[in-house]
C-alpha cells in the first residue's frame, strides 16, 4: 500500500515538475522505479493470500474436493516451493554482493540503497512459499476439518452438555 502511494506521488511529481516547470530530477525517477518494483513484487504474496491468482481449472473442476486438496498439495510441493526456492538460491550471490558494496543507482545523482530494493525479490519469494503452505493448510482444514489438539478442552457441542 505504501509503495503504491509513493509510486503515484512520485509519478505525479515527475509530471508536474517536468511539464509544469521544465525540471527533472533523476532521484525522483529512481524513486518511482523503486516504488513500482516493490509494489509489483509484494503484490504476488498478497494476491496469493486473497486467492486472487489465476487457476487452470480444466482438471480440478472435475475432481472431488478431496482430490482437489491433494492436487493443490502436489502443485505446492512440485511447483511453487521449488520455483521460489530456486529463485532465492540463484539470486543470493548477487544480493550478497549488492549488500557488500552497498550498491546504488548507476545514474549520476541516483538514489543510494538499491541493495535494499534488490532484497525485495528473495523476501517476496519466501513470502510466496509461506503463503502457498498457508493456502494449502486452509484448504485442507476446510475439507477435512481440524482435529482437536491434545489438551484442548472439548467443544460444548461435542461434550453432550448444554
Amino acid at each position: 500500500m505504501l509503495a503504491g502511494i509513493v509510486l503515484v506521488a512520485s509519478v505525479l511529481g515527475i509530471v508536474i515538475l517536468r511539464y509544469g516547470f521544465g525540471v527533472g530530477f533523476i532521484e525522483l525517477q529512481n524513486l518511482a522505479s523503486y516504488a513500482f518494483a516493490v509494489f509489483v513484487i509484494f503484490a504476488l504474496p498478497v494476491c496469493m493470500a486473497q486467492d486472487g491468482h489465476v487457476r487452470v481449472e480444466v482438471l480440478s473442476e472435475r475432481l472431488s474436493p478431496r482430490y482437489r486438496v491433494w492436487s493443490e498439495g502436489l502443485a505446492l510441493v512440485l511447483l511453487l516451493i521449488p520455483v521460489f526456492a530456486l529463485t532465492i538460491i540463484s539470486y543470493w550471490p548477487s544480493l550478497s554482493y549488492s549488500w557488500a558494496i552497498r550498491e546504488r543507482a548507476l545514474e549520476t545523482g541516483g538514489l543510494p540503497g538499491i541493495f535494499l530494493i534488490k532484497t525485495a525479490l528473495p523476501l517476496a519469494a519466501f513470502l510466496m512459499i509461506i503463503q502457498g503452505i498457508a493456502a494449502f493448510l486452509r484448504r485442507r482444514e476446510a475439507e477435512y476439518g481440524v482435529p482437536p489438539l491434545p489438551g484442548d478442552p472439548p467443544s460444548p457441542a461435542s461434550s453432550g452438555t448444554g
